[in-house]
């Protein structure tokens, strides 16, 4: 007689906005297998954002398969199921299961702003605040929802259920429902004290709280996989499946960000800052997603990072210059940048104080050359980094340490610039897809693999590099900092004006030319 395999790996399932991924991880967190299917996005007007549930379904079936392919009998081996996907995609679904649109609005869709404006002249959103624990967005649910029951009605009257992407996979895996806290935390129907949905915001937005699923952590064990689900995916029917995560709290936990005092800084196109606290921080610029943990991390996203360089490099250098000796005119000249301060909102802000910010430089004399230019763009960057993370401060948290992903992470000049105007240490991980290894942490708790969750980071999350503030640099910072908080507070007066300018000048254009000089 054969004896049984041995179950020795863990499935993680990422349903992100490019592609889904799968992956097939043993239980120290090395990744044996991995696949990925791309899904588009669907922009049918500007400002919409859509993709259609049932490419989620068919690209996890297939990547589901694809690495279960890779290894000899590997639905045998796997213990247990962990997805993470997309936040705030509002996936209407009706009482015969099947999705109540073709296709749905994602969290970047923004179809809903005037919903939004109207609700935030009428609302006293800022006293809201202790409720829902976050600022009115058009990312919530709450208000796609609005939108939705205005301007889909027949689907929206069809609709028992609301799910996120990845709670529509783990219901067509196992036939169960339900929404982990960290996603519920920020749809705006959530009451960020009693940890259950609130009547009162669903009253406020108009609508039925009924619609909304039941609320678990994300380590606990939703059901097995069903019969239907394993005849299509390859997977042994009755493999548990845990209740799983939204991606961003999964790459959070993926590295290693689950304690107060740890902070997250992933800097791509855009700045993603999160500080781990113990209680929402209620500010109208910092929004707040509860944690793998019942703990917190506030988090702010500044539309600069990677961004702000790629525009200093077309500007300066029509493209012609590679990063590497872009930062390399950056090192070369000293902290403070000879005194020349950057403001980096070349996109204004999401949830800024002053939405309507420029970026400018202040300083800007004749002896500057690039590489102050391109200096001062990346500290303008992490000093606005640095003020959001002193509004989160000034709540009562402490800082101790940066936890740095993405593409900021690998350029060392950066984190030594961010580490001195931060005030703590900068640590990088190994792990390329923190997402991916925090649904396999969830799915080795939920059936007792690991202890708890920060047994499972102790053994899984691995660091590569430390840096450490520079003293001399922290003076020079100190001295500009202000310069750059007086800027950004005092500049608004001008943002405004040339927004006056401007509409005047497209006023004037949509007319057309005066008749009086039209010869």
């Amino acid at each position: 007689m054969n004896a049984p395999m041995q179950r020795d790996l863990l499935l993680a399932i990422d349903v992100g906005t490019g592609s889904v991924r799968a992956a097939l991880l043993t239980e120290a967190g090395e990744t044996l297998a991995f696949a990925a299917a791309e899904h588009e996005q669907i922009v049918p007007h500007y400002g919409w954002s859509e993709q259609r549930p049932a490419d989620w379904w068919t690209g996890a079936v297939a990547v589901i398969r694809r690495v279960l392919d890779m290894l000899p009998g590997a639905a045998a081996r796997v213990a247990a199921i962990g997805a993470c996907g997309q936040m705030h995609a509002t996936v209407l679904v009706d009482g015969n299961g099947q999705p109540a649109l073709e296709a749905v609005p994602l969290w970047n869709d923004k179809r809903n702003r005037t919903l939004l404006d109207t609700f935030m002249q009428e609302q006293p959103w800022e006293a809201l605040l202790p409720v829902a624990g976050n600022p009115p967005s058009v990312a919530w649910w709450g208000f796609k929802l609005q939108w939705l029951k205005a301007h889909r009605p027949e689907a929206y009257a069809r609709t028992a259920l609301v799910l996120s992407p990845k709670d529509w996979i783990n219901f067509r895996l196992t036939g169960a429902v339900a929404i982990d806290a960290p996603e519920a935390s920020c749809t705006y129907l959530f009451d960020v004290g009693h940890g259950t949905w609130s009547d009162a915001l669903a009253q406020r937005l108009g609508l039925d709280p009924k619609l909304l699923p039941p609320i678990r952590e994300p380590y606990d064990v939703l059901a097995g996989i069903s019969r239907q689900a394993a005849a299509e995916s390859g997977l042994h029917e009755g493999t548990p499946v845990v209740v799983g995560i939204s991606d961003y709290p999964a790459a959070l936990l993926g590295s290693g960000v689950i304690e107060p005092g740890l902070a997250s800084d992933v800097t791509g196109t855009s700045t993603l800052l999160t500080l781990c606290t113990t209680a929402p921080v209620l500010h109208p610029v910092i929004s707040n997603v509860r944690g793998a943990l019942p703990n917190w991390s506030a988090f702010t996203i500044l539309d600069a990072g990677g961004d702000a360089m790629r525009w200093a490099r077309r500007a300066l250098h029509e493209n012609h210059y590679e990063y590497d000796r872009i930062v390399s005119l950056a090192a070369g000249v000293p902290a403070g940048a000879g005194s020349l301060v950057f403001l980096p909102y070349l996109n204004g802000e999401r949830l800024g104080e002053r939405a309507n910010s420029r970026a400018q430089f202040i300083g800007l004399t004749s002896g500057h050359g690039a590489g102050h230019l391109h200096r001062a763009v990346m500290e303008g960057v992490a000093f606005a980094a640095a003020r959001n993370l002193r509004i989160m401060e000034a709540a009562g948290n402490r800082l101790d340490r940066v936890i740095a992903a993405g593409g900021g992470a690998k350029t060392p000049l950066w984190l030594e610039i961010k580490a001195s105007l931060y005030g703590c240490p900068i640590l990088t991980t190994a792990a390329e897809e923190s997402g991916v290894l925090g649904c396999a942490m969830l799915a080795g708790t939920g059936i007792g693999l690991y202890p708890d969750l920060p047994a499972a980071a102790s053994r899984l999350v691995r660091f590569t590099g430390e840096i450490q503030p520079n003293p001399r640099w922290m003076e020079t910072y100190a001295r500009l900092g202000p310069v750059f908080d007086h800027a950004y507070t005092n500049s608004e007066r001008y943002w405004t004006l040339l927004e006056a300018a401007e509409a005047a000048e497209a006023a004037e254009a949509a007319a057309g030319p005066d008749p009086q000089t039209n010869h």
